[in-house]
């Protein structure tokens, strides 16, 4: 062998090793940075039992601390499930109308960004949703105070007017605005970034020979998007609302500025006094003045919305499953066999 192989060899033998041990490094601090989400996950739910363990299996009835807790009735509260019915109804009905409101505006945004706007407006339109990402919570609940519950006055006096036999419309109207709509309204713009975003790339993301494809054939650019764009954004879509939706689940502030909640089971949308209040505002509105038992059924609360986000996310993982790529082979496989 000669000398110039031996130190080739040599050279090669230390490139090699240099590059074992930059894999090596790699996979140890990703499996780090896994290992370390799953600890933090599993300290939060361990927390969240343990602190409200105490309110869940207390005797509510005989507890005067725990009875009069956000109830100016000072009617006494048969249990913590009790406690807190009314607020993860609040949560799910604030979320569903954000959702409602919400989705829609933010898929045809992300249309209009991806296959519509020319290239400078797409980009300037793109920077503003972003932008909108950014903006706290507290200031969109001013926003809700000063311009949107005024604004939605007259609307909420017309859908009482002409559409009250629907229970969702029926009055007293509110004279100030602090209604659920207002509230389910600016959730819907607070989640616009989220969703939009998400599903304008995901848009961005088709393959272009089946736009082309389509179009060729005579297919009008809504046809195109109909047909290439939407079944192929479909799991992303479904990603993109469900991350929407834990948004709107977990705000806090906006809500807590806008409403006037009480803990009942309601689905009026115009009126004042009358809206289901949500878990994490009556926990901002309560923590600071409560005691340690009251203060243990918040945390009992929190962790009902824990669970429920928790149940969100793995829906939100079942459906992209189903629908993406592996799920339509799946699904292939067992018509062929069905066949």
């Amino acid at each position: 062998m000669t000398s110039a192989s031996a130190s080739t060899r040599g050279v090669a033998v230390k490139n090699s090793a240099k590059r074992r041990a930059g894999d090596s490094a790699f996979l140890g601090l990703s499996t780090g940075a896994a290992i370390s989400i799953l600890v933090i996950l599993a300290g939060v739910a361990i927390f969240l039992i343990i602190q409200g363990l105490p309110a869940i299996t207390a005797n509510w009835a005989d507890s005067t601390s725990l009875s009069s807790i956000q109830n100016p009735a000072h009617v006494p509260w048969a249990s913590f499930w009790a406690y807190v019915a009314p607020l993860l109804w609040g949560s799910l009905w604030a979320a569903f109308i954000a959702m409602v409101l919400g989705t829609p505006v933010a898929v045809g945004i992300a249309l209009f960004i991806s296959h519509y706007a020319p290239r400078r407006v797409a980009g300037f339109l793109g920077y503003v949703v972003d932008l909108l990402a950014a903006v706290p919570s507290i200031v969109f609940g001013l926003w809700g105070i000063i311009v949107i519950r005024p604004f939605l006055l007259p609307l909420s006096d017309f859908l009482n007017t002409y559409f009250g036999w629907i229970p969702l419309f029926e009055g007293p109207v509110s004279s100030t605005g602090s209604t659920m709509l207002a509230g389910g309204l600016v959730l819907a713009v607070m989640i616009l970034p989220i969703v939009t975003s998400i599903t304008r790339e995901i848009f961005l993301q088709t393959p272009r020979l089946h736009e082309e494809a389509a179009l060729a054939l005579g297919a009008t650019r809504w046809e195109m998007i109909r047909l290439s764009v939407l079944p192929y954004a479909r799991s992303g879509m479904v990603s993109a609302t469900l991350l929407g939706l834990g948004r709107a689940l977990g705000e806090t502030m906006a809500i807590a500025l806008i409403i006037s909640p009480s803990l009942i089971f309601s689905v009026k949308l115009l009126t004042d006094g009358y809206n289901s209040q949500t878990i994490a505002a009556n926990i901002a509105l309560n923590f600071p003045i409560s005691d340690d038992i009251q203060r243990s059924a918040l945390v009992g609360t929190g962790l009902m919305l824990f669970v429920i986000s928790f149940g969100v996310n793995m829906l939100a993982r079942y459906i992209v499953a189903a629908s993406g790529p592996q799920g339509n082979k799946r699904k292939r496989r067992k018509e062929g066999k069905t066949a």
